[in-house]
């Protein structure tokens, strides 16, 4: 498949350094953010959600390196005005939770999450105004260090914004960094330490993780466990379902080249490959 196979090829725009790409931070401890009070609902959901994975929402220039990484602005909306044809409507990884866990009801229409990583400055000034057109919501994968000026990353008062406007904020930890080939402690920065910061910064609860470039292992498992996040999300491709690894949810990649009838038939029949989980990396 088009939109799947290039998952696994396909590197994320980011400059990696190491272990670390910001100085470590005095954390507040994490009962600064206040628990959510969710009404139980009825039974627990059983339906699998997509959840789609967006990067630059911009023209692929000609010397990209990752064409197939950048969406144009004309293109991403006309995907998601044919998601919303289709009957989809947007989510948040956390109101996925909360029906398959505690009943509690997702808006009308078939459940979709649209996820952008990384945090790049088109995903608030394209992205954004086309969700809001159609009153939904995106969840961002944010990486803590920002991204070089060079590749346009998101400010702090614009991520501001997108929490403000009803956007689900989540990490991929500090720098991008390969989580696999990490120490303990700097695998202890890029997850837990993450985690304490985006929520003090941006007083939210963070409660998913996403794997940088999709690589992660037992023990890049177990850190993110261990720092409380809910579940965490891959690059294999398939649905998330209620009954799969939450720390092992896969997405499916929305490339530049993907025409919306394109999509949606890659959604349609990705929802019944085999579960995520397979492998670790991807």
């Amino acid at each position: 498949m088009a939109l799947c196979a290039a998952g696994a090829a396909v590197a994320v725009i980011v400059l990696s350094n190491g272990g670390r790409a910001a100085p470590r931070v005095a954390s507040p401890p994490p009962q600064t953010v206040k628990h959510r009070v969710v009404v139980h609902d009825g039974p627990h959901g059983t339906e699998s959600v997509p959840i789609l994975i967006y990067h630059v929402i911009l023209a692929a220039p000609a010397n990209a390196p990752f064409p197939l990484l950048y969406v144009a602005p004309a293109l991403f909306a006309a995907q998601m005005h044919a998601l919303a044809a289709a009957g989809y409507h947007a989510v948040t990884m956390n109101q996925v939770w909360d029906n398959w866990h505690r009943g509690t009801p997702l808006p009308r229409g078939k459940p979709i999450v649209i996820s952008f990583d990384n945090g790049y400055a088109t995903q608030y000034t394209y992205a954004y105004p086309v969700l809001r057109s159609l009153g939904w919501v995106g969840v961002e994968n944010l990486q803590l260090s920002g991204l070089p000026p060079s590749q346009g990353g998101l400010s702090r008062h614009q991520v501001r914004l997108l929490v403000h406007a009803g956007w689900e904020l989540d990490t991929q930890g500090y720098s991008h960094a390969d989580l696999v080939t990490l120490s303990a402690s700097d695998l202890h920065y890029q997850v837990a330490d993450a985690r304490a910061r985006i929520r003090a910064l941006y007083h939210v609860h963070a409660e998913w993780f996403c794997y940088p470039s999709g690589h992660y292992d037992a023990t890049v498992i177990a850190a993110v466990k261990a720092a409380g996040f809910r579940g965490a999300t891959t690059v294999v491709p398939g649905w998330a379902s209620p009954t799969a690894d939450p720390y092992r949810l896969p997405r499916l990649r929305a490339l530049g080249d993907t025409s919306p009838a394109a999509l949606l038939a890659e959604i349609g029949a990705s929802q019944h490959d085999p579960p995520a989980g397979a492998a670790y990396t991807a």
